[in-house]
């Protein structure tokens, strides 16, 4: 490299060892099969190749160590036949003489007898079937001493037998004591290069094992892909419902019943995912519902606030021109006007205080009070109304204080509405009496008419927003369908209930139910409802895009104040008749 040149930076990712290590993954991720039933397959299937190939090696371990410790034995038992074989020789061929004298040598006659051709071929092609290497001599301290011309040897010539292999391998020697009329001696026998059937065994069983494995591997593959398809079925039984649930279909639902169901984890799913179906099939009908229900009420309320709004404004044109000259007509006018701005202004608290309510904005404001003046408060602010209507008024309340845990105000507002629509629906002449009473565990409120009374097919429906009812046309001037939603909503942010019994043409009986304290009864407040707890926060709005969060208002009156439970056998309760005159 010249001086004053850089030097050339090499990217190891541009390496060829770095370029194949990243394009390997990428390779591998095409090969693999991208649908769960396949990878499962594939899975198995692996699983047991893994498994036969651990099963061969360890079987061809096996067997290879059995062979070799037969073929030692074998070896073994050849090398014993060459030695007796050989001790019968000698002792036939040197008899009388020793077959190795004090001297230390083989007999001569030995050594001829023992290397003719036919010995040779006898011991090294059907004893041994294997290279001989016989020694004669004596043990001395536990070593072999070879006697002098007392070593022969016999190599293997005849053709193997069908299935033998010659091997490399050389056994170890073999001593022989033969018993001798002169003193024994011992024939020491090494066999090499013998003929087995070792290696055909181990091929044979290999190529069994193999035979064995890819049978298996086959079968394998066929019951992976069984088992995986019933594996998957349940889970694209699955996937479809959801895609056609979310392609809007919300009656799609997963069959549980089918013998392809799946297991108990999967079935659970369907069973899960069913219910979570008829979750949203539900809410949607709801929403509908409500969405049918508003597009009707607001077109009521559009057609309810086009007509104060026309006479306000012919009202404004009339003053405007000769008839605000003259004193009668105005005033006439203008209390007319004053008359529609009203019903305005009540219509809009209506739907503001039913939208707080629904939205979750209403704090009750709980106080163990006397549940009684709550009630007579209510039903005397009503007292004009029903003395105007021509209609009879009467409260009922327990003679000892009733007190419970609740937002005096908002129960008021309950009484208040109940009264209220009774004495829109009772004709004159009429009667509705208010009853209070203890409960075991709170108190009830009844508001009892005689009115036109509610049709059976209306009754599940009252308490829904913006449903006013068949019956509602004479009261439609002065109604929105709101009051008996709103009375639902704050019973049950208190806890309790609201029911209805009705018969056309005889009247109807409204029965409030609030618990002793609203927080025994938490579980049956809407999700949509709140009141106020010790230590809560809420996030008030302060101006346009702007919060302040601070503590919620709480009670903070003790909760240790008594709760009165009226005895049903006290005293009948006083009547208080609220029209003076009827």
């Amino acid at each position: 490299m010249a001086d004053g040149e850089p030097a050339a930076l090499t990217d190891p990712a541009t390496t060829p060892d770095a370029t194949v290590a990243s394009t390997t993954p990428g390779l591998a991720h095409k090969l693999m099969p991208h649908t769960f039933q396949g990878r499962l397959t594939i899975a198995f299937v692996a699983i047991l190749a893994l498994t036969l190939t651990l099963v061969t090696a360890l079987v061809l371990n096996r067997l290879g160590d059995y062979f070799d410790q037969q073929q030692r034995q074998d070896l073994e038992a050849r090398a014993t036949g060459v030695a007796q074989f050989v001790a019968l020789v000698a002792e036939r061929a040197s008899d009388p003489r020793p077959v190795i004298s004090p001297a230390g040598v083989v007999d001569q006659a030995i050594v001829v007898e023992l290397t003719q051709t036919s010995q040779e071929r006898f011991l090294a092609d059907r004893l041994a079937r294997a290279d001989v290497v016989i020694r004669l001599g004596f043990r001395i301290d536990s070593a072999f001493v070879a006697a002098s011309g007392g070593e022969f040897r016999a190599d293997l010539e005849e053709a193997p037998e069908v299935g033998q292999i010659r091997e490399g391998i050389t056994s170890e020697a073999l001593y022989y004591r033969a018993p001798s009329a002169f003193g024994d001696y011992f024939v020491e026998v090494t066999l090499s290069n013998p003929y087995t059937y070792r290696a055909t065994a181990i091929a044979t069983t290999t190529g069994l094992l193999a035979i064995i494995g890819l049978v298996a591997l086959a079968v394998s593959i066929v019951a992976a892909a069984a088992l995986a398809r019933r594996f998957t079925t349940p889970l694209r039984r699955l996937t479809e419902a959801s895609r056609g649930l979310a392609e809007g279909d919300l009656a799609r639902r997963v069959p549980t019943d089918a013998p392809t169901a799946g297991s108990l984890e999967l079935t659970e799913l369907a069973l899960q995912f069913n219910a979570m179906a008829d979750r949203v099939q539900e809410s949607v009908d709801i929403i509908r519902r409500d969405r049918d229900r508003s597009r009707d009420f607001l077109a009521d309320v559009s057609h309810e606030l086009r007509t104060p709004i026309a006479a306000i404004r012919t009202f404004n044109e009339l003053l405007q021109e000769h008839a605000g000259e003259d004193p009668d007509a105005r005033a006439e006018f203008l209390e007319a006007s004053a008359a529609q701005i009203e019903r305005l202004d009540w219509l809009a608290q209506n739907l503001l205080e039913l939208s707080k309510l629904d939205s979750g904005l209403v704090l009750l404001d709980l106080r163990p009070e006397d549940l009684r003046a709550t009630v007579e408060q209510a039903v005397e602010q009503a007292g004009t109304a029903a003395r105007r209507r021509g209609v009879d008024l009467a409260i009922a309340l327990p003679d000892r204080p009733l007190r419970i845990r609740h937002d005096p105000v908002r129960v008021g507002q309950v009484v208040a509405n109940l009264v209220g629509n009774a004495i829109k629906f009772t004709p004159r002449g009429g009667r509705i009496r208010v009853d209070v009473s203890a409960t075991s565990d709170g108190a009830r409120i009844e508001v009892v008419d005689t009115g036109v009374g509610i049709a059976p097919d209306e009754l599940p429906r009252i308490f829904e927003r913006f449903y006013r009812g068949t019956r509602a046309s004479e009261a439609r001037g002065s109604g929105s369908g709101l009051g008996l939603a709103i009375v639902r909503s704050i019973v049950e942010m208190h806890g309790g209930s609201v029911s209805v019994e009705s018969h056309l043409g005889s009247g109807s009986t409204f029965t409030v139910t609030l618990p002793s304290s609203p927080r025994t009864a938490d579980a049956a407040r809407p999700s949509g409802a709140r009141r106020i707890d010790a230590g809560s926060t809420v996030t008030r709005r302060t101006g346009a895009g702007s919060a302040e969060a601070g503590p919620l208002p709480v009670d903070d009156e003790p909760d240790a104040d008594p709760v009165f439970m009226a005895d049903s056998s006290s005293s009948p309760a006083p009547t208080l008749n609220v029209d003076a005159p009827r």
